[in-house]
């Protein structure tokens, strides 16, 4: 049973697209049986063929987009440009030697080491006692 005629005479009655069309599966009879386009509009009328909402386009990833600029202003930074890489550098390379350290005592895999060491660069961490605070949490020391 193809209502596709039923459907292009609908959609052109509504001026929707074919594929927005709805229609009432218990009445596939009635509208199947339908030939010209003043029963069909009968049938829409009676709402047995429905016109479905028009999709837009989401706009989620762009308000996680914009919500992740928020709070980047320069009233929100403290510090010098200067100031804030040398807190930055000091961070980092004491994160590092303490990865490094852990992957020459073998206490960590090179695979884990890897991952770590780009989290670091991400700024998960925020200082060693959080690194360390984050192996024990995610069980990443190896059993001695």
């Amino acid at each position: 049973m193809s209502l596709k005629t039923q459907k292009k005479m609908a959609a052109s009655i509504l001026k929707a697209g074919r594929s927005r069309l709805w229609i009432n599966p218990e009445e596939f009879g009635r509208v199947e049986s339908a030939i010209t386009k003043e029963e069909i509009r009968k049938l829409i009328h009676e709402g047995v063929i429905v016109t479905k909402r028009e999709r837009g386009v989401s706009l989620g990833r762009h308000r996680a987009k914009t919500r992740k600029k928020k709070g980047r202003g320069p009233g929100s930074k403290k510090g010098s440009i200067h100031n804030r890489k040398r807190i930055w550098v000091n961070k980092i390379r004491t994160l590092r030697f303490r990865l490094k350290g852990l992957k020459d005592k073998k206490i960590i895999t090179p695979k884990i080491y890897r991952k770590l060491v780009l989290l670091a660069k991400g700024g998960t961490f925020r200082s060693v006692s959080h690194l360390n605070e984050y192996l024990k949490s995610h069980d990443l020391t190896r059993r001695r």
